[in-house]
């Protein structure tokens, strides 16, 4: 679900009556949905209450979490738990990896079988499926 929706179903929840608070590690998206009122943790997506296998940690980053419907008054503030993740995740996520398959201009087959069975519809010269031109017939 989009941060902008949950911005909006908190808001339309707390309506009814019922208090809410979104946890977030996107500061920047989350302001912009403005929900009632929010915890932030600046850990990479999909962490927000803390790294895998760190069942204390998660928990104490809730029990802070849940401490906030307490102290929060103001409408769409958003609270920086005071939390940091162990290794250097930013700039491991600014510096760009590419773990994609290297491309050659020879055709490349995951099984030696692959490579026998594209030869013996295609021929020794055009061994691909890919790459077979539009007027070479296919079985």
């Amino acid at each position: 679900m989009c941060h902008q929706s949950v911005g909006l179903i908190c808001r339309a929840i707390e309506e009814k009556g019922v208090p809410t608070l979104s946890m977030t590690s996107a500061r920047s998206i989350t302001a912009s949905a403005n929900p009632p009122r929010a915890a932030f943790t600046d850990f990479p997506l999909g962490h927000t209450c803390g790294p895998p296998e760190r069942p204390e940690l998660q928990t104490q980053i809730m029990r802070d979490a849940l401490a906030l419907f307490d102290t929060l008054d103001s409408p769409g503030e958003i609270v920086d738990l005071d939390y940091s993740w162990e290794t250097g995740w930013k700039r491991e996520a600014r510096e760009p990896v590419d773990h994609r398959t290297p491309r050659y201009d020879t055709p490349q087959y995951q099984h030696p079988e692959d490579e026998t069975a594209a030869r013996q519809a295609y021929g020794a010269e055009v061994a691909c499926g890919v790459c077979v031109p539009a007027a070479t017939p296919r079985s």
